[in-house]
């Protein structure tokens, strides 16, 4: 059996991912709450009766009528400073929304229900911050895991980033562990 293959024991155990789900690092968050990624002040904006917005800080939704913040994020940015990386024109800035105030934020384990959606786009980087891949999800694809664990099967894959595909923005973090 090599590293790739699912031991087959008649239980519906799962392997341990071979990732980490991220939402953005309260270290960041308390930053970016005051100048974002593109060096603005964050929007205020208050949901509508719906809400239902992603919420980056938490991997939550937001609330009707709740105050929320708009910013821009570079996901590739923060990950260099962890890493070393060099994404170099792969980085991009985008906005994300995420609570007014420090929430709890992302505890795990599992993929959260404010993070799925019919159609998610999985961007695969390797080590130096180069994109290898990706892989669309869809209605009747693979779910979020399944993608993630298909694209952590290549030994060269560091990160994974969760993103919208009407939209194209970032959602999620993913990190090999």
């Amino acid at each position: 059996m090599n590293d790739n293959d699912i031991p087959q024991t008649g239980t519906t155990e799962h392997p341990t991912p071979r990732y980490e789900l991220r939402a953005i690092a309260p270290e960041a968050l308390k930053r970016l709450r005051i100048a974002d990624d593109a060096d603005r002040a964050p929007r205020v904006v208050v949901e509508d009766a719906e809400g239902n917005s992603p919420l980056r800080c938490c991997l939550g939704r937001s609330l009707p009528h709740e105050t929320i913040v708009l910013l821009s994020y570079s996901p590739l940015l923060r990950w260099a400073l962890d890493s070393g990386a060099d994404p170099g024109p792969y980085n991009e800035t985008g906005p994300v929304f995420v609570h007014r105030e420090e929430c709890d934020g992302f505890t795990g384990p599992g993929v959260p229900d404010g993070l799925r959606g019919d159609r998610r786009v999985l961007r695969a980087y390797s080590a130096d911050g180069s994109i290898l891949g990706g892989l669309l999800l869809d209605v009747g694809t693979p779910t979020i895991e399944e993608g993630l664990e298909e694209l952590y099967r290549d030994p060269r894959v560091a990160a994974v980033h969760v993103r919208g595909v009407e939209y194209g923005c970032f959602l999620a973090e993913t990190r090999r562990v």
